[in-house]
């Protein structure tokens, strides 16, 4: 049973790995917090970009000598293969942790698993520890997996009938999505324009897409957003486009940027069937902004 100092750990590991966000694709953002044998902090670490170093790795590096006999806490399960890196079960195990608390199972792991490796070497594995709170920041890439195509966010303006408006994002919701972009791959605006998410990125030489993908259908729109090898997308303001992905169910997240109205209104008689997120969505959050009430819907 694990004790408050490794739910600390844990809660600890999964901020941190959010640093990940962005940059570690088609890898996801793993967070790790080593404690030594009086379940005191010894390291940390957390995955920037595939092909460095697991966040295993580098928190056991920063942990020394004092992670053996100590406890692991990682927001996903240690890979057991050799890819560009070894596998951190085995780093796990050379350092002679005596267990390792693990947040989330990994779908793409080979063979038995890094779990079941650890427990043949004598480590003690907990598995599913804070799983919910953990999928805070692995959902999108654990949906993505099993979508076949990356984890999807639309976020536009709309008018007072709730439809989104089709110009460039302004105001809050022009910041709110330059706040949003490290968070994701691949950035997508109105235009049509590809960029990488994260803040000085290296622009489209990372991500393309192929010529017309933007206009195909989407089927086939989804599919070439896969071949990049990003995991989540984030969808800039309001075109057709868009509006067809996420009628298609497409899209797996919206914010919506609604403004102010008076508090005793009539819509007009030809605006037809007001509304607030598009259909096939539940609203999952409220807020407002001075002169907008922001709203998140989740696909049902």
């Amino acid at each position: 049973m694990a004790n408050v100092y490794e739910m600390a750990a844990m809660r600890r590991a999964i901020a941190i790995s959010a640093q990940g966000l962005g940059s570690t694709s088609p890898n996801p953002p793993v967070g790790c917090v080593i404690l030594d044998s009086e379940g005191r902090t010894a390291g940390e670490g957390y995955h920037v970009r595939k092909g460095e170093s697991h966040a295993e790795v580098n928190a056991l590096t920063n942990a020394g000598k004092r992670a053996e006999g100590g406890t692991a806490v990682v927001t996903l399960e240690p890979c057991n293969h050799y890819g560009r890196t070894p596998p951190c079960r085995e780093a796990l195990i050379n350092a002679n942790v005596a267990r390792v608390l693990i947040a989330v199972m990994d779908p793409t792991s080979r063979g038995e698993g890094g779990a079941a490796l650890l427990r043949r070497a004598g480590v003690e594995v907990e598995q599913g520890f804070l799983k919910n709170e953990a999928l805070l920041v692995l959902g999108p890439w654990q949906a993505s997996l099993s979508y076949g195509h990356p984890f999807i966010t639309w976020i536009y303006e709309a008018g007072v009938d709730g439809k989104p408006i089709p110009y460039s994002l302004q105001g809050v919701a022009l910041e709110e999505a330059d706040k949003l972009r490290a968070s994701y791959d691949l950035v997508i605006n109105q235009e049509g324009g590809i960029e990488e998410g994260e803040p000085g990125g290296h622009g489209t030489g990372v991500f393309q897409l192929p010529n017309g993908a933007l206009s195909n259908d989407v089927n086939e729109f989804t599919k070439a957003l896969g071949s990049t090898g990003s995991r989540s997308v984030l969808l800039s303001g309001a075109v057709d486009q868009f509006c067809r992905i996420a009628s298609a169910g497409m899209v797996d997240k919206v914010i919506c940027y609604l403004p102010r109205t008076s508090p005793s209104r009539s819509p007009r008689k030809d605006v037809g069937r007001i509304t607030a997120i598009p259909d096939g969505y539940r609203l999952t959050e409220v807020t407002r902004t001075a002169s907008h009430v922001r709203l998140t819907g989740a696909r049902t």
